[in-house]
């Protein structure tokens, strides 16, 4: 008997051991592994060719006026533009058309609407879908950098396509819809170049 309690006790020694054995060799080790997750974005224009660019309505609507009370004579490139209650317009057939500024077109002074935007540190003023930037004692009409945001476009801004994407134009600059901090925003993902 005390022959068999010393095999028995033996075998439950050399199976405690087979066991503690296994479970150590099956051990996992835990590592810590960082995963890195990039977004993949669509593919957005940058500067894109007028000829790529579809827009909703074929025929833009013209507005223009008999008379520009209080205008400030622009000159650009040899030709007379006019500037008034924060408004760009050009001279034609006995009628002041309203334009969207060129790129280079300066003011004295901002309107008093102006937002300021800081990208890139840049510092940017916006006035109905205008960017300037200061240079002096004038602010001249630039074009935005890419990614530059924006929380409203000007009134008469037109939606576009481009590659079956639906974007929005002002002033040849184009927008994408965004959210920023669970706000609509616009931001700046190209220009048009006329051709």
């Amino acid at each position: 008997m005390k022959t068999n309690s010393k095999i028995y006790f033996f075998l439950s020694f050399l199976l405690l051991g087979f066991i503690y054995v296994g479970t150590a060799q099956t051990r996992t080790r835990t590592t810590t592994t960082n995963k890195t997750t990039r977004m993949v974005t669509k593919k957005t224009p940058n500067r894109v060719s007028s000829k790529r660019v579809v827009y909703r309505t074929p025929n833009k609507k013209v507005v223009s006026v008999r008379t520009v009370p209080n205008r400030k004579v622009i000159k650009y490139h040899g030709e007379n533009y006019y500037y008034s209650n924060n408004r760009f317009y050009t001279y034609s057939r006995g009628r002041y058309i309203v334009i969207a500024p060129k790129i280079g077109f300066r003011i004295n002074t901002l309107p008093p609407n102006y937002r300021r935007i800081r990208f890139n540190n840049h510092i940017y003023f916006t006035v109905g879908g205008t960017f300037y930037t200061q240079l002096g004692n004038e602010y001249e009409v630039v074009e935005p950098e890419i990614g530059t945001i924006v929380y409203e476009l000007p009134d008469d801004y037109e939606k576009v396509t481009i590659d079956g994407q639906t974007y929005y134009e002002y002033a040849n600059i184009l927008y994408e819809k965004v959210q920023v901090d669970g706000t609509r925003a616009y931001e700046v993902i190209g220009i048009i170049d006329l051709e």
